[in-house]
């Protein structure tokens, strides 16, 4: 599972990347309205995951750079979350 959830955040790396070239190159006229419209309701649904999962952030060491991988990674970021917590529990 571990490895899931590294080559997702690979990949939201990846695609956030997309979006930031193509806000510097001009693409063919579908491709560049449609990666716009993904990095859009991308970062909408990563700003909803922060919203939904503030109080999670309570307690934790650094949540402002919790929160910007959360805005960057989403859930792939949250998942991390479980793992800590009971990594933390079993020692």
């Amino acid at each position: 599972m571990k490895l899931f959830w590294g080559l997702g955040k690979i990949l939201t790396l990846g695609f956030w990347m997309v979006v930031l070239v193509n806000q510097a190159v001009e693409l063919p006229i579908p491709f560049e309205m449609l990666i716009k419209l993904g990095g859009s309701l991308l970062l909408l649904t990563h700003v909803m995951e922060l919203f939904l999962f503030n109080g999670s952030l309570r307690g934790r060491s650094h949540p402002w750079l919790d929160r910007l991988q959360i805005l960057i990674f989403g859930i792939f970021h949250l998942q991390s979350f479980g793992r800590r917590q009971a990594e933390v529990h079993h020692a």
